[in-house]
């Protein structure tokens, strides 16, 4: 923790960023559909309940251009476009996955604690 006490102003500005993007509705579902390799953009959308194609499109930009995704597009006929997790987005998994585990592993204690919370006066 030491470290993130020191960190520059702008490497706190550039985690804050992450932290919102990584922390919205989709990404980290996104991330997990790539898990394990090149996934069809059609494919994302039918694997990722609920999202729009306009938030899919949104959030797979954001993942590119953080350097955590690749887009690869092929010259066919319908034309092809491919997303696979880049060398920098793998490493992502480990975090988020073990996230996500602690919150399935803690959501009877959380949801415990809220409606404690809750009923207080």
């Amino acid at each position: 923790m030491d470290g993130m006490c020191s960190a520059s102003i702008e490497q706190g500005m550039i985690l804050r960023d992450l932290l919102d993007h990584l922390g919205d509705k989709w990404t980290l579902l996104v991330v997990g559909m790539l898990e394990n390799g090149a996934v069809r953009y059609s494919e994302l959308k039918n694997r990722v309940p609920g999202i729009s194609q306009r938030m899919l499109t949104l959030t797979l930009k954001k993942l590119e251009r953080d350097g955590l995704v690749s887009r690869q597009s092929f010259a066919e006929v319908p034309p092809r476009v491919e997303y696979s997790l880049t060398e920098l987005g793998r490493t992502l998994l480990e975090p988020a996955l073990g996230f996500a585990r602690w919150a399935m592993e803690s959501s009877d204690h959380i949801t415990a604690a809220r409606a404690a919370y809750d009923s207080r006066d």
